[in-house]
């Protein structure tokens, strides 16, 4: 990939963010919560084991391990747009029992053939895409038919908070709510399944990190708020 290329697919992280993503907070906060929920969205009558996963921004490596731990794949692609990812992954990677391969790559032009993976994790990673359209058409590209997208990211009420300006990086102007996101994957051709999607408003998604909540016992009516977060499990359709 060209530096023009990447220049135009990724907004580099900020110090402050390298920094967290290796933090127990967002190990134990964000990264292994998003997975017990998403496992837990998986219906009864679908696999919890798959063979090949498709790991979108595998960043430093943790995700590895817990796709690993929790589906038991022979192997394991971690795709980055960072060509320090190997650097970064590596020690992660060789804790793993998966054959775990390192794809430098942009996640709106994978280079996977058609139909061959079972499996798409995609956390926390979707709303640093600058070109999402192409990304979630790639995602349904290389599944598997009846293959299975893991998705969970945060909306736009979070990611434009004060907060998140100041200490990370992300493209702006593509940020959408939890229902643009939706609309987005139902667009590319997967199936979205009310039961399975869950919007947790979890403290460190609030623009306050829940402060007001935790001072006065007053919750923001999930009827009527923006949401901060969008978990779900989708489908590729048979074909």
């Amino acid at each position: 990939m060209s530096k023009v290329d990447i220049k135009k697919a990724w907004v580099r992280e900020s110090k402050f963010g390298d920094w967290f993503l290796n933090t127990d907070t967002w190990l134990i906060h964000v990264l292994r919560r998003a997975l017990d929920d998403l496992e837990r969205l998986i219906p009864e009558n679908k696999p919890k084991q798959f063979h090949t996963i498709l790991d979108i921004g595998s960043g430093f490596g943790h995700s590895l391990i817990e796709l690993d731990k929790r589906f038991s794949p022979e192997t394991i692609i971690g795709l980055d747009v960072d060509p320090e990812v190997v650097d970064k992954a590596g020690s992660n990677a060789q804790k793993c029992q998966a054959n775990v391969e390192f794809l430098i790559n942009n996640a709106a032009e994978i280079d996977l053939p058609d139909n061959s993976v079972d499996m798409i994790f995609c956390h926390q990673t979707f709303h640093h895409i600058v070109d999402q359209d192409s990304a979630i058409k790639e995602f349904y590209r290389v599944l598997k038919p009846e293959g299975c997208l893991l998705f969970a990211e945060s909306c736009r009420r979070y990611i434009h908070s004060m907060v998140i300006r100041v200490l990370f990086r992300h493209p702006m102007h593509v940020q959408k709510t939890d229902m643009e996101y939706l609309q987005l994957i139902e667009k590319a051709g997967f199936d979205v399944v009310e039961q399975q999607l869950s919007r947790p408003f979890l403290w460190w998604s609030r623009e306050d990190l829940g402060l007001w909540e935790t001072l006065t016992g007053r919750v923001e009516d999930p009827d009527s708020r923006e949401e901060t977060l969008i978990n779900g499990v989708l489908y590729k359709s048979p074909q």
